[in-house]
């Protein structure tokens, strides 16, 4: 049973750090995606129903000099409410001044508290231990659901966990949630493991690809990314993406996996167009032969094809960015043929992570998110994770 289960909240103020980073629209500010409000829900009211009462800090957005109108969490209060079913949440103007302190101080059990945005505070970002502290005071037990921040030292994040006995250092259910799945592909992978990773740039993902080849059986590698593959082996990729300077990584990452036996698999062909554009002119080509002034959007059929005989023959699939410009209809064809293969796989007893904000965002768009294991809310957090680094988020709880 997890500890945050077990743990009885009642007459205890719960302070919770949730990511409440949600995007709001521009005129109204209306909540434009509750997807991060909607997973802390189960964490808020198991606290609720135990008989305790809730405090939560978030950040919203990036604001540059202290209060902003349009990064202020009260456009978030009549949205959470309902979320609730109804209960009145209370807003504290402010996240560490007399309101702050006087709202808390007076939490009944039963009630929620949500606090002005903490990054209206440069000293939250900076990891200030002064402003820590006073964010701790407000409560009696400090629970930390917030996985999409859980790579930053920040005073909310982290700073703030030597203010409270280890056994007053919780998860929540979406932290809990997120360190299982990523330690069970981490660390207790059944195998064959298969790794698909896609997306622009291989730079971005150097860290991520070489902490797998010690983990992995196979990784896929499809996007832009691919390119620069073939064109360190002297392919043809014609005016796609590419990134010169990364030619001797991309060779070296090769020569490791052959090494260690991991097999990395490469597009055979991809759909190919003139132009960035969605009503571009296209064909299909061997990725490695793609003429002049042509560039590669999308993985071609062969490709799909090779893909999804080794995704379906796995065990254990993380995933981390699509094929190609899926946000495109004319080459998302090879992303939802992914998707579609890991959402088959799981269904066939297959263990599926789906990690980082793209691939996330497929999964959504095509109707997969209920069809795979896990579906990850961190982005940065969870590729970071995947790079073999610790998360100070997580460190801070475990002690």
């Amino acid at each position: 049973m997890s500890k945050f289960s077990s743990y009885n909240f009642a007459g205890q103020k719960a302070l919770i750090r949730v990511d409440f980073n949600v995007p709001l629209d521009k005129q109204t500010f209306a909540i434009t995606d509750d997807t991060r409000m909607k997973a802390t829900i189960p964490t808020i009211k198991k606290i609720l129903k135990d008989g305790g009462s809730v405090i939560l800090m978030s950040h919203l957005g990036r604001p540059k000099e202290g209060p902003e109108e349009k990064y202020s969490l009260k456009h978030l209060v009549k949205h959470l409410s309902e979320l609730l079913g109804g209960i009145t949440v209370k807003f504290a103007t402010d996240c560490i001044g007399a309101d702050a302190s006087e709202l808390a101080a007076g939490l009944q059990p039963g009630e929620v508290l949500l606090l002005e945005n903490l990054r209206f505070y440069k000293q939250e970002e900076k990891g200030d231990e002064a402003f820590a502290e006073k964010l701790s005071k407000l409560g009696d037990v400090w629970v930390n659901d917030a996985f999409g921040t859980a790579h930053r030292a920040h005073a909310s994040t982290a700073v703030i966990a030597k203010f409270f006995a280890p056994e007053k250092r919780l998860f929540g259910y979406v932290m809990e949630g997120e360190v299982n799945a990523a330690e069970q592909v981490l660390h207790n992978a059944q195998k064959p493991f298969v790794a698909i990773i896609g997306g622009a740039k291989v730079s971005d993902k150097i860290l991520i690809i070489e902490n797998l080849l010690e983990r992995a059986t196979d990784i896929i590698i499809g996007g832009g990314m691919a390119y620069t593959f073939f064109k360190a082996q002297n392919g043809q990729i014609g005016k796609s993406l590419c990134e010169e300077d990364r030619f001797e990584t991309a060779l070296s990452l090769l020569k490791k996996a052959e090494a260690k036996g991991v097999c990395i698999h490469l597009p055979s062909d991809s759909v190919i167009a003139d132009n960035f554009a969605a009503d571009a002119n296209t064909s299909t080509a061997p990725s490695n032969n793609i003429p002049d002034g042509w560039m590669g959007l999308d993985i071609a059929e062969n490709a799909c094809g090779q893909f999804i005989n080794v995704i379906k023959q796995s065990k254990t699939i993380l995933w981390n960015g699509p094929m190609g410009v899926f946000e495109m209809e004319k080459f998302q064809h090879g992303t939802k043929a992914i998707a579609t293969a890991v959402a088959e796989a799981t269904q066939n007893g297959a263990f599926s992570l789906v990690g980082g904000g793209d691939s996330v965002a497929a999964v959504n768009q095509f109707g997969f998110a209920d069809k795979v294991s896990y579906v990850s809310t961190g982005g940065g957090a969870m590729l970071e994770y995947f790079e073999g680094k610790e998360l100070p988020g997580i460190a801070a709880v475990k002690g």
